[in-house]
This record gives C-alpha cells, sequence and structure tokens, in this order.
C-alpha cells in the first residue's frame, strides 16, 4: 500500500473514532435530559447544553431531532431485549422462562435509574406512536417475537395479552413512581401463568 492510502487510511478511521466518541456524547446526553425532565422529547439545545457541544455538532450526525429520538427508541429496546434474554437463559423450565420475562420487564419500575430513564419512553408511548408509527411498531414487535418463543407453540397466541397486561402494570408504576414489592411482583407472574395455562 502506498504510504499517501496509509496516511489517508489512518486518518479516516481516527475520524471515525473522533465522531463515534461524539454521537456517544450527545445520545448519553440525551437520555440526562430525558431522565431528568421527564419529556422524551427535549429541545435540541437543552441536550447539546449537557453534552458540551454546539448545533454544528449536532447536525453533523443527526438530520434531525427525531432521528436522534429513534436512535435513543432503537438502541432502548435493544438493550431491554438484550436483558431480558439473559434473564431467560438462566430459567431452567418454560414455567421459569416465562416468570423471568415477567420480573424482567418489571425491573425497569425497580431500579430507579433505569425507572428514571426509562419512564418517559414507556408513559408517553401514545405519543411515540403517534409521530414513529412504523418504529415504534418494529420495537415492540421484537418483544412480542420474545414473549413467542418464550411461551412456547402451546401458549404463544396469549403474548399480545401478555404483553398488554406486563407493559400496562409496568406504566402504572412508573406513571405513579411507585415500585412493586415482592408480593405485587408474584402474584402478576401468578396470574400470567395461570391465564396463559386456563386456555390452550
Amino acid at each position: 500500500m502506498a504510504m499517501v492510502d496509509q496516511v489517508i487510511q489512518r486518518s479516516m478511521a481516527e475520524q471515525h473514532q473522533a465522531y463515534t466518541a461524539e454521537v456517544r456524547v450527545i445520545i448519553d446526553a440525551a437520555y440526562a435530559v430525558i431522565a431528568r425532565s421527564g419529556r422524551f422529547d427535549p429541545p435540541v439545545r437543552a441536550i447539546l447544553a449537557e453534552a458540551g457541544l454546539s448545533n454544528p455538532a449536532f447536525y453533523r450526525h443527526f438530520r434531525s431531532k427525531d432521528e436522534l429520538l429513534l436512535v435513543l427508541l432503537d438502541e432502548g429496546r435493544r438493550q431491554l431485549v438484550q436483558y431480558l434474554d439473559h434473564q431467560i437463559e438462566a430459567a431452567h423450565d418454560p414455567d421459569e422462562r416465562v416468570e423471568a420475562w415477567v420480573r424482567g420487564v418489571l425491573a425497569q419500575s425497580t431500579d430507579e435509574s433505569a425507572a428514571r430513564r426509562t419512564r418517559p419512553f414507556v408513559t408517553q408511548v401514545e405519543r411515540l406512536q403517534q409521530r414513529f408509527p412504523a418504529e415504534q411498531e418494529a420495537s415492540e414487535q421484537q418483544l412480542l417475537d420474545q414473549l413467542r418463543a418464550v411461551l412456547g407453540s402451546a401458549r404463544n397466541r396469549w403474548a399480545p395479552t401478555i404483553y398488554s397486561l406486563v407493559f400496562g402494570e409496568l406504566e402504572r408504576y412508573l406513571r405513579t413512581e411507585t415500585t412493586p414489592t415482592d408480593n405485587d411482583i408474584d402474584q402478576l407472574v401468578a396470574f400470567v401463568l395461570a391465564g396463559a395455562d386456563a386456555v390452550r
């Protein structure tokens, strides 16, 4: 490889690394502002003030605030799916897998940091649905597919019902800024399992 090509490649690699770091700073700043304000769509100026960056830096990476919000929605949902996968993998039988999924979802309300970060996206889901219908549907579909796999073929037709119930409970706790007790979670798990087994 010619030396000039080596210089160009090194320069591009350094720029890529710098831009990656800058995007991460903006994303982390957005999460911080959202958690603090309770709004899923804070002003760009608030995000940039948190990040210590300028408008040109923001628009170098994102075409609009909507694009940033979609990145946050996608990243948050992917992280939740990965977290739930990890919880499910530790389960030993089908019922334990369902239990792990339910408990994993509600963990978003039992951890204070996770609750602050998650609250705006869960409690304002109708606005997300109106603003980004295709992306929100695709995001929810990831969790529904995961739940169907957890339930197994005999019970997977109940996935939408269980999803609505569990996320409805999560929303209730996040909206009221309350934390479910161990007994609350145990009862929800028992209700889900009993309902899924009632009619096959």
